[in-house]
């Protein structure tokens, strides 16, 4: 039968530290750091059926999760970025939409899926029909 011996590490120890005040200036300065890091949210446009509605999005949040919560009726379906029904046309900014479908051609052009749009800065957005999206992404696959 095997014996497990356990030894303390001969670099681990438990000094005091000699300067405590530098030490919580340092750790105060790394905390106002870190909230001067922090990403606000985006100023995001949604151009929908006539109507600009205007939107703070968080850049954790997509865009069409923001848009529901704020009541707009906007067409979706699986909200996995897969069904293409959410599609979108960027008219500025940029979102980052690497979850969905979407071929690189299209996104190049500017189309997105407002389940899998990420704002990455402030941005304005235009629905747009289906069939619209759904043709383009058909072209690119035969390419």
């Amino acid at each position: 039968m095997a014996t497990l011996h356990f030894t303390p590490s001969p670099s681990f120890s438990l000094t005091r530290q000699r300067h405590p005040t530098k030490l919580f200036s340092a750790s105060r300065l790394n905390l106002r750091r870190r909230r001067s890091l922090t990403v606000r949210s985006y100023k995001v446009v949604i151009e929908h059926e006539g109507q600009s509605t205007e939107l703070e999005v968080d850049p954790d949040e997509t865009i069409l999760s923001k848009a529901l919560d704020s009541g707009l009726s906007v067409p979706h379906d699986c909200k996995l970025g897969v069904c293409m029904t959410c599609p979108a046309k960027l008219l500025s900014g940029s979102v980052d939409q690497s979850d969905g479908m979407l071929s690189d051609d299209v996104v190049e052009r500017g189309y997105a899926l407002l389940c899998a749009a990420y704002p990455q800065s402030d941005c304005e957005i235009r629905t747009i029909p289906e069939d619209e999206l759904l043709s383009l992404q058909l072209a690119t696959a035969n390419d």
